[in-house]
């Protein structure tokens, strides 16, 4: 594996792990949600440097059911990501203090909330679209995958996309992205683990979605493309 790619890995896993954590708000503490937020944008920016070939060539080629969902999931994402880093700062307590930004705080509150859990939803989404690449990378750590080691990984995937329903529902994600609560609620006796567990199977269950739909549109792509149009004409 070259070592563009093994930082691209690090990377992603890096930025997948600190917003997990970045969930958990005031049960890490204010100062740490402000230092990890800023470093999940780090590697926000360097993950679209590492990837700087796939944005030159947005404006090129032929868009694929897949390359539509793609890129509009990276122009939400990038939206997103854009919206917690400004609101983020009009917030900021602790580590951009000497910035000494005063007002604004009841709209950044509420594009903060919005970014953030939009934003969590959507990149989980992304990383679903994706995931046959990590997939790939386990077939190769395991030369010759049993039909019954598949069939157990996708039940497993299918538990935990439908725990993640259960636990979307009970944090009230959806009320948060909807913004019908204007705070989050914490209960501060829960042990952080299972919190972070919890956010964990919502994430699975946005990865699980986005999986199979690219699949589902990479599928449609395939019978739309050129060389299927041309033999279905020769038949």
């Amino acid at each position: 594996m070259k070592a563009k790619q093994i930082i691209k890995i690090a990377a992603d896993i890096s930025m997948t792990v600190i917003l997990l954590l970045l969930t958990a708000y005031s049960l890490v503490g204010e100062a740490a949600h402000e230092w990890l937020g800023i470093a999940v944008f780090v590697l926000f920016v360097l993950h679209h440097i590492l990837n700087v070939k796939w944005s030159k060539s947005i404006f090129k080629g032929k868009y694929t059911p897949f390359r539509i969902l793609q890129t509009v999931l990276a122009v939400l994402a990038l939206i997103s990501m854009l919206g917690s880093m400004i609101s983020g700062i009009v917030l900021s307590r602790y580590a951009l203090a000497f910035l000494k930004i005063s007002g604004g705080q009841s709209w950044a509150r509420n594009i903060h909330m919005l970014s953030a859990y939009w934003g969590f939803c959507i990149i989980s989404l992304h990383v679903g679209i994706h995931w046959n690449i990590m997939l790939n990378m386990a077939k190769r750590l395991v030369k010759k995958p049993s039909a019954a080691g598949n069939r157990i990984l996708r039940v497993v995937g299918a538990l935990i996309a439908g725990y993640g329903v259960y636990a979307f529902i009970k944090r009230d994600i959806g009320n948060y992205m909807l913004l019908k609560f204007h705070f989050v609620f914490f209960d501060f006796e829960e042990p952080l683990i299972l919190f972070l567990l919890d956010y964990l199977a919502v994430m699975g269950l946005f990865v699980f979605v986005g999986h199979y739909l690219s699949v589902i549109l990479k599928r449609i792509g395939k019978k739309d493309s050129p060389n299927t149009i041309l033999k279905k004409e020769q038949q």
